[in-house]
Parts: C-alpha cells; structure tokens; sequence
C-alpha cells in the first residue's frame, strides 16, 4: 500500500500576502487610508482626531513589526544615541522656525494653513496629546515610515532611491489634509528623519527627535 505525502498549501490569499508587491504596498495603502479618515471633511466630526491618529499610528506599528520583526533590533540605546536624538529634534525645530518666517513672506495662505493646524488641538488636554505623541505617535511613525517603508524600498532600489520614495509617499499620505503647508511640513520632516536612518539604522535617535519635536511644535513652543 502506497502512502501518500500531501503538503499544506497556501491558499491564493494567503500566497497574495505574502508576496513582495503586497509587503511593499500593502501597509502603505492601509496608510493612505487612515490618514484619509484622519483629515477627511466627512470623518472629522466622527471621532476625536487625535485619538483616530493614535490609534491610526499604531495599527501601522503593529503590521511593521508582524511583517518585520527584525525592526526591533533596529533599537539600540546609548547615550550617544539620545543624546543625537535630542540634538536633531532642537535643529529640526529651528528649521522650521526660519521656515515659518519664509513662508510667511512667500506665500500670503502660510499663516492661516498653520493655523488650521494648531487648530486640532483646542479644547483637547495639552498633557494628553503631549503623552500621545510621545509614548504613541513618535515611535509609531518611525517604526513604520522609516523602520518598515524606506527600509523596503532601501532593500529593493538601494539606499538613494530607497530614501526618495519613502520621503515622498510619507508627505503625499498629508495631502488629504488639503494644506499646502502641511504636506510641506511633512516633506521637511520626512527628508530630515529619511536621512537620519540613511546614515544610521538606529530608530533611538530618529523616534526621540520626532517625540521631542512633535511636543516643541505642538505643545511646549509652538511656532505662530
């Protein structure tokens, strides 16, 4: 009597997501997405923006480290390495200092889009939002935007090209906030931290300048 060996295949869902294309894509979509609803006319009274963003940031925190666990080794903490994260948030935070005084005198919209950015956090608990980007958004967003995304597309395209797609597709996700002076915020931002994890695979520094920033910027010194 014959016995027969059958091996459990993949259904073509589950084949579908585990193929590159989906690994790279997949998660920015789901992005794209929930940044949608974030800033969305027809979401925006639905639900509290900055829990939707929290919650938002960390689902795509979530499928990173699921797709790829290996990012949490990507953590390594020295005092080299907060120490640098401190020093990028402070540079960062004059750039957009000056930038804030340029655009001002390019574009006449400048101060009313900033505005309407600050505009999100009235009525809400300062300390709330300072915790949440903090301990949530901060590491969340480098976890996934520089972790996950540009190290896929470092892994396919090489470190250049890598780092120009990923900046790129991180400001176009804002561009369903409709400001101008948002997405090029997020432009900044993204080639700022882009080139952090360029030249350094380490998330400590890039999650520390972006938790700081986003507190200075938000909370501690806004820039109006």
């Amino acid at each position: 009597m014959v016995k027969q060996n059958f091996q459990k295949t993949d259904n073509p869902v589950q084949t579908f997501f585990k193929t590159p294309i989906f690994r790279s894509w997949g998660p920015i979509l789901v992005a794209a997405l929930l940044w949608f609803l974030m800033f969305s006319i027809w979401t925006k009274h639905l639900f509290n923006f900055w829990i939707g963003i929290a919650i938002s940031a960390s689902v795509l925190m979530v499928v990173a480290i699921i797709l790829r666990k290996e990012i949490l080794k990507q953590f390594q903490w020295t005092w080299k390495a907060i120490g640098f994260g401190l020093l990028a948030a402070t540079s960062l935070y004059i750039v957009f200092y000056l930038g804030e005084y340029f655009s001002g005198l390019l574009f006449g919209f400048a101060r009313e889009q900033v505005d309407n950015i600050y505009a999100l956090k009235e009525g809400q608990s300062k300390l709330w939002i300072a915790l949440g980007l903090i301990f949530i958004m901060g590491p969340a967003e480098e976890i996934f935007w520089r972790g996950y995304v540009q190290q896929n597309f470092i892994n396919k395209y090489g470190e250049w090209k890598g780092f120009v797609f990923a900046t790129l597709i991180y400001a176009l996700v804002h561009i369903w906030s409709f400001n101008f002076m948002l997405v090029m915020a997020a432009l900044v931002c993204g080639i700022f931290w882009g080139l952090m994890y360029r030249y350094n695979k380490n998330l400590v520094p890039l999650v520390i300048s972006h938790a700081v920033w986003d507190v200075a910027v938000f909370i501690l010194l806004p820039i109006m």
